[in-house]
């Protein structure tokens, strides 16, 4: 996701209210690479979801997901989300929240996130160390654009302390990649000092694996070097063609259609502790759920 646009949409979400059907008979598709159900990251129906919550979970069903990750509830308390979930057969595992946003209503998320069932609470995107929020700001655009070596150790500190609460009310926490991770600083790569400075127990990955080639980087090599830190991943391309980052980002597509190497991921992804993966597209050129049916076909003829 670009949280450029997901912060909007967060905020709009939370006074909102998916569509009819459109493949009646869609296969219950299971991602073959890794013998896991096949999920989506709901931001990816952004649009839809806003104007027809319900209708949008069962297109989601009915195009072969079974497990979903959301950003957002639009106004909805627990009980209803777990309600259409459950109408639309899908079990919802895993939610996003920036950090600006969980922080200071942590407690009202654990309870909201325990009684639907959610499994993983994953921050999506960090914040300035307290020092420079005033001067800096505090917008995701700013953020990615301006975050330095410090407020990465500062968020790796909150993420241990966020984690924890998590972790004693029986689920897990973790954070999501973009670009601004992997740009280098004193010859540090955040991304890889955050791993070193967070507690295994409380602070997983979900590595976003687009984000991570938009950067310049291989998503196999991190599965390789980190396979027991990395647990969820974002399955999403792009149509890379030069340097790129989230706020300056390439063209999306459908899964199979741009240049991200997703054989060589999944088969690096079988020798780590992966438990959810989830499609997300961030935009599209044709119908959304034509392309989201793309990717749950490009997904299950994966032979990794």
């Amino acid at each position: 996701m670009i949280p450029i646009s997901r912060r909007n949409f967060l905020k709009t979400a939370s006074g909102a209210i998916a569509v009819g059907a459109i493949w009646k008979s869609a296969p219950m598709l299971h991602a073959n690479p890794l013998d896991l159900p096949l999920g989506l990251q709901l931001y990816s129906v952004r649009n839809q979801i806003a104007k027809d919550y319900d209708g949008t979970l069962r297109q989601v069903a009915a195009a072969g997901y079974k497990e979903v990750e959301t950003a957002g509830y639009f106004g909805r308390s627990a009980a209803q989300v777990k309600q259409a979930m459950d109408k639309a057969g899908l079990n919802c595992v895993s939610t996003h929240y920036s950090l600006a946003d969980l922080q200071p209503h942590l407690d009202e998320v654990l309870a909201f996130t325990k009684t639907l069932g959610v499994k993983y609470i994953i921050c999506s995107s960090p914040s300035f160390s307290p020092s420079r929020v005033k001067s800096a700001g505090s917008d995701f655009k700013k953020v990615a654009e301006n975050i330095n070596l410090e407020d990465w150790k500062w968020n790796a500190e909150q993420f241990n302390k966020v984690g924890e609460k998590v972790k004693a009310e029986g689920m897990q926490f973790g954070y999501h990649n973009h670009t601004m991770e992997f740009r280098e600083e004193k010859g540090v790569v955040p991304f890889e000092e955050l791993l070193r400075l967070t507690n295994p127990k409380n602070v997983t990955i979900e590595m976003d694996c687009g984000w991570v080639a938009v950067a310049g980087r291989d998503p196999a090599e991190y599965l390789k070097r980190y396979p027991t830190r990395i647990s969820l991943l974002h399955i999403k391309d792009f149509k890379l063609s030069g340097p790129a980052t989230v706020l300056n980002p390439p063209p999306s597509t459908e899964l199979g259609r741009g240049t991200i190497d997703y054989h060589k991921i999944f088969e690096a992804a079988k020798g780590a502790n992966i438990q959810h993966y989830f499609v997300e597209q961030e935009e599209f050129d044709m119908p959304a759920f034509e392309a989201l049916k793309i990717d749950a076909e490009y997904i299950q003829s994966i032979k990794a």
